[in-house]
């Protein structure tokens, strides 16, 4: 392996997973993925293991693995083919998060019936959050107790065999979600862009060989092994324990306990999750593909060095997700809140538990929540159906160096806010306060981020659902700093102002008010 080589394949995939997402982006019909970037893409050599991701959604690419791995296990992926699943149950996380993954194979013209099919060279994917997958309420976001309330569950199947479109299924497909036609669009804006994708790989390998292409590719796996063995071997041996908890499941008002033991040896560790709580009866089920995921985002973010986001950070870790349990949850419990909410909280109890390890590294906790707001309905202006959907910034943690970030996403989401000119010209919405919530944050030597306020009003009637968290149980500080706020939802109808719960579904008419009071994140250390 030569050092230069490594870091030229290392930008070349990368490339092709950045330019993947901006296709993505730039061709897609809804203000979720084109204005927030609620999507992700990411490259995987011929054995299906990752190479490259886009700076995209930490939620999806620690998870998208599993998500391959099911579409490569229970489909024949040949030229032109491309698998579309989001069943959390069979490799997705939840049901808005569609996934597409395609073979990339040597051959051009993988449209022709007659291309002789043979090993994959490489494989593109990439996962989008449709704005609505159908459901019982619009957005797909709502409460539910169990999965077939949350909307369309597709296993791995073809949505393209050989460069033909499956028409039978994208009829069925639109048939259940809200918005079909933008629905449709985002789905045409993922296939171009694992088109894209193909493509570039096919222009490396013209270029460099395929041998050459996936000896690297195999070295990156290993070269990000080796540096996430060498992190945790600079840290303490020992066993480090840490728990928190989910305000409730918005079934009960009981709190939802996560628990991990880490158990750092020589340079590997071992995340045990036992001791968290069985699966609750509400949405904040995770499954496996999510604790996963969050583990990959929190030792990835441990490594001082610029890696390749690859396979190889989960090598050294042993991760231990008891089954039936909040953080892998057994069908059919329902699990939309687990990819947004439960796995900020799983991010929460493992920077905990490693802050006893390495309190120079580790910030206090962020606000610890996608505050998701969707809203939907009839369009009587516009004359059609509309489906709002949106994650709410709040305070980053302080850092013990720093103050935290204020008005920011943070940990598994990595999302922009929808600007408000471009929401207030796709919904019948209207802005009426956009801020940062001051003081919000943690006190201390360094302050937590503050949070924001975001006040909407309806200029129609409208179905309205918050799926949030951190409004009982407080973003906690460390070496002494002091907590975050807690997060606020107020409805303002009629001249009155009513506090809502962190996790509702209701009717509202038109010019009622929702206002997002977002928490701030923990502070470090003593103020004296």
């Amino acid at each position: 392996m030569d050092s230069v080589t490594l870091e030229i394949f290392k930008s070349l995939y990368t490339s092709v997973a950045e330019e993947m997402g901006a296709s993505l982006r730039r061709t897609a019909f809804s203000p979720n993925i084109k204005e927030r970037r609620d999507y992700s893409c990411a490259v995987f050599d011929r054995r299906g293991q990752i190479i490259a991701q886009g700076d995209h959604m930490p939620v999806h690419l620690g998870s998208m693995p599993m998500s391959v791995r099911a579409a490569i296990e229970r489909c024949e992926l040949n030229p032109g083919d491309v698998i579309i699943l989001n069943d959390p149950y069979a490799g997705g996380t939840h049901l808005p998060d569609v996934t597409l993954v395609a073979a990339v194979y040597e051959e051009t013209t993988a449209h022709r019936s007659s291309v002789t099919s043979h090993r994959p060279l490489f494989y593109v994917a990439n996962r989008a959050h449709h704005a609505d997958i159908g459901g019982s309420t619009p957005g797909s976001m709502g409460k539910a107790t169990e999965i077939y309330q949350e909307g369309l569950r597709i296993p791995p199947m073809h949505l393209v065999t050989r460069g033909q479109l499956n028409e039978e299924f994208l009829n069925l497909f639109l048939a259940n979600v809200r918005v079909n036609a933008e629905r449709k669009g985002d789905l045409t804006a993922q296939l171009g862009a694992l088109r894209v994708g193909a493509d570039r790989l096919r222009e490396i390998v013209a270029r460099y060989g395929f041998t050459e292409c996936d000896a690297y590719a195999r070295h990156l796996i290993d070269y990000t092994a080796r540096m996430m063995r060498h992190t945790i071997a600079a840290l303490p041996d020992g066993v480090y324990t840490a728990e928190d908890w989910l305000d409730d499941d918005g079934e009960s008002d009981e709190p939802v306990r996560i628990a991990v033991t880490i158990t750092i040896g020589g340079d590997r560790a071992k995340l045990d999750f036992t001791g968290s709580a069985p699966q609750v009866r509400g949405p904040l089920n995770a499954v496996a593909a999510i604790t996963i995921s969050a583990a990959y985002y929190v030792f990835r973010c441990l490594i001082p060095a610029d890696v390749p986001a690859s396979a190889g950070i989960l090598d050294p870790l042993e991760i231990i997700t008891p089954s039936g349990t909040i953080i892998n949850a057994a069908p059919p419990a329902p699990v939309a809140g687990g990819n947004v909410e439960t796995s900020q909280r799983i991010v929460d109890v493992l920077l905990k538990a490693l802050s006893q390890a390495a309190p120079q590294l580790i910030p206090a906790a962020s606000q610890g929540t996608m505050n998701n707001l969707t809203i939907g309905g009839w369009d009587a202006t516009r004359g059609k159906e509309f489906a709002y959907y949106e994650t709410i910034a709040g305070g980053m943690g302080a850092r013990p160096a720093a103050d935290g970030l204020s008005a920011v996403h943070t940990h598994m989401t990595n999302s922009l806010n929808t600007p408000v000119e471009a929401l207030e010209y796709a919904y019948p919405l209207r802005v009426r306060r956009y801020a940062i919530r001051r003081g919000s944050g943690g006190a201390g030597k360094h302050r937590g981020g503050d949070g924001v306020i975001r006040e909407i009003e309806l200029l129609t009637e409208a179905q309205v659902t918050l799926l949030s968290d951190r409004r009982k149980i407080a973003p906690y500080g460390l070496a002494g700093g002091e907590a975050g706020q807690v997060g606020e939802a107020e409805l303002i109808s009629g001249g009155q102002t009513e506090q809502l719960k962190g996790k509702f579904s209701m009717a509202a008419k038109a010019g009622d008010r929702i206002v997002l009071k977002t928490p701030g994140g923990g502070g470090f250390r003593n103020a004296v």
